[in-house]
């Protein structure tokens, strides 16, 4: 099953992008899949990613395989091995970044120690993905809002 967001609702219908649950998917199972590899795969290897689990140790291996497998016979080559601090991003911090902060300052939320304890796993791994990153995404104000982020006073 996979976890979908609100801010995401037409990416879920063509998976022409690849959504935030599928992210953390790859990262827990250490791979690299970019926006053309993602885009060629079949539309049911596609959702196969999507809702195969990545719970334990054995689900990941089984995932990263099947990635493997697809990117082998689509483009003759597996896909990048992310670095150990790549795949632990898989599992946010306890606390929010300051640069995330920040940006949920200016979007107008207060994203507090408290505010972010409310949060689930994937959303805070979406958060990080959108807002600690070098360039905050433009749904970052959208997936505050559905996660019901308080706004800055």
């Amino acid at each position: 099953m996979i976890r979908k967001f609100k801010f995401e609702d037409e990416m879920h219908e063509s998976l022409q992008c690849v959504p935030m649950a599928v992210r953390r998917k790859l990262d827990r199972v250490g791979l690299k899949v970019s926006l053309e590899p993602w885009k060629a795969l079949d539309r049911g290897e596609r959702l196969a990613i999507c809702h195969l689990p990545t719970n334990s140790a054995e689900e990941c291996e089984a995932l990263a395989t099947f990635i493997r497998e697809a990117m082998l016979r689509h483009f003759g080559t597996e896909p990048k091995s992310l670095t150990d601090a790549q795949r632990a991003g898989a599992e946010p911090p306890a606390t929010p970044p300051a640069q995330l902060v920040s940006r949920a300052r200016e979007a107008g939320f207060d994203l507090s120690d408290f505010a972010w304890s409310k949060l689930d796993g994937d959303e805070r791994f979406a958060l990080m993905k959108m807002g600690a990153d070098s360039k905050p995404s433009h749904n970052l104000g959208a997936a505050l809002r559905e996660f019901q982020v308080p706004a800055a006073d």
